[in-house]
C-alpha cells in the first residue's frame, strides 16, 4: 500500500493535476503545515478535554499523510472530481478524502492574494487592495462574475435568492479586483446571484474606501453605475448610449469612448478566465455552502502564478 500511495503521490503532484508547479506546491505544504498542524491539536485538545496523556506523535498514524491531503486537494479543485475515484488511487475509503478535503481547503482559502512584485506580502480584504493602490499608484479594475449552483429545493427559505435574471439560472457570483494588467489582486463579496454587482460590493465598504482613498481609482463595466455616478473622478463606467434619435457624431463619439473604456477594462475578464480553467468555477456541484470557501481558495492560488507575471 506504501509503494501505491508513494506513486499516486508523484503522478498527482505533476502540474496537470494540482494547477501549480512542484515548486510551489512544495512551498504551499511548507506554508500550511504549520496552521494545519495548530488547528488539529485546538480539534484534538477540544475533543479530549484535557491535556495529552502521551507523547506528541503517539496513537494511529493518518492514513493520508499531510502531503498527500494538500495534493488530494488540489486535484478536487482543480478538476472536481468525486472523491472515490482519489480513494482508489491512495487506497483509502471516500469518507478519508472527503475530511482530508475538508480540513485543508480552508487553509488556501485563508492566504489571500498575492502582490506582483511584493514577495511576502499578501491580501485579504479589500481595504488592504485599496491602500495597496494608493500607496503603489495602481489603477484598479472592477467585475462580477457567476458561477451556476445546485438549484435549492422547493419552498426552502431564501430560494429565489440564487435565480439571477443574466444567466436564468441559480448561480452565486463573486467580485474580482485585479490591476492594469489583469492580475488578480482581490475576490470575495461571494453573494446569491440575484444581488446586483454593485451592491455586493458596496456590502464590503466600497464607498467608504473610495472615500478614504481619494486618489484610488477604477474601471467598472456597467453593473458599476452607481459607484461611478457617485464618484465621477474615482470610478469610470462605460458611457451611457445616445437616444435613438441622436444626433450621428453623438453616436460615433460614444461608439469611441465605449470600446475605449472596454480596451482598457477587459483585463479583469482575462482574469475571470484564468479562474474559470478550473472546473469548479465552470458550474459547481457541490454543497452551496462550501462554494465560497472553493472560489477564495482557487483564486488565491492563480493569483500567485499572475503576480510573477
Amino acid at each position: 500500500m506504501g509503494v501505491k500511495r508513494s506513486l499516486a503521490r508523484t503522478a498527482l503532484s505533476h502540474r496537470i493535476c494540482t494547477g501549480i508547479s512542484r515548486r510551489r506546491l512544495g512551498e504551499l505544504i511548507a506554508e500550511s503545515a504549520g496552521p494545519w498542524m495548530a488547528r488539529e491539536e485546538s480539534r484534538l485538545g477540544e475533543r479530549r478535554g484535557h491535556e495529552r496523556l502521551r507523547a506528541e506523535g503517539g496513537g494511529p498514524d493518518h492514513q493520508l499523510v499531510f502531503t498527500d491531503r494538500v495534493i488530494a486537494t488540489l486535484v478536487i479543485l482543480r478538476f472536481q472530481l468525486p472523491h472515490a475515484v482519489l480513494a482508489v488511487f491512495y487506497g483509502v475509503d471516500r469518507s478519508t478524502v472527503t475530511r482530508a478535503v475538508h480540513e485543508i481547503r480552508p487553509l488556501p482559502a485563508a492566504r489571500g492574494f498575492a502582490v506582483p512584485g511584493e514577495t511576502g506580502l499578501r491580501l485579504h480584504t479589500m481595504a488592504d487592495v485599496f491602500a495597496h493602490a494608493s500607496a503603489k499608484g495602481v489603477e484598479l479594475r472592477l467585475d462580477g462574475t457567476e458561477v451556476r449552483v445546485r438549484r435549492p429545493k422547493a419552498d426552502r427559505p431564501g430560494r429565489r435568492a440564487f435565480g439571477t435574471g443574466k444567466m436564468r439560472q441559480n448561480t452565486k457570483k463573486a467580485t474580482v479586483i485585479t490591476d492594469e494588467a489583469g492580475r488578480t489582486l482581490w475576490a470575495g463579496a461571494v453573494r446569491p446571484g440575484r444581488m446586483h454587482d454593485q451592491t455586493a460590493v458596496k456590502t464590503e465598504g466600497i464607498q467608504d474606501l473610495l472615500e478614504q482613498y481619494p486618489q484610488v481609482k477604477a474601471k467598472a463595466d456597467a453593473g458599476y453605475r452607481g459607484p461611478a455616478k457617485l464618484f465621477p473622478d474615482q470610478v469610470q463606467a462605460p458611457p451611457l448610449k445616445p437616444k435613438k434619435d441622436a444626433p450621428p457624431q453623438d453616436t460615433a463619439a460614444w461608439e469611441k469612448a465605449r470600446k475605449q473604456q472596454s480596451s482598457e477594462w477587459i483585463c479583469v475578464e482575462h482574469a475571470n478566465a484564468e479562474h474559470k480553467q478550473w472546473r469548479p468555477l465552470q458550474r459547481w456541484i457541490g454543497r452551496r455552502e462550501y462554494y465560497d470557501e472553493t472560489h477564495l481558495a482557487i483564486a488565491g492560488l492563480v493569483s500567485d502564478h499572475a503576480a510573477m507575471r
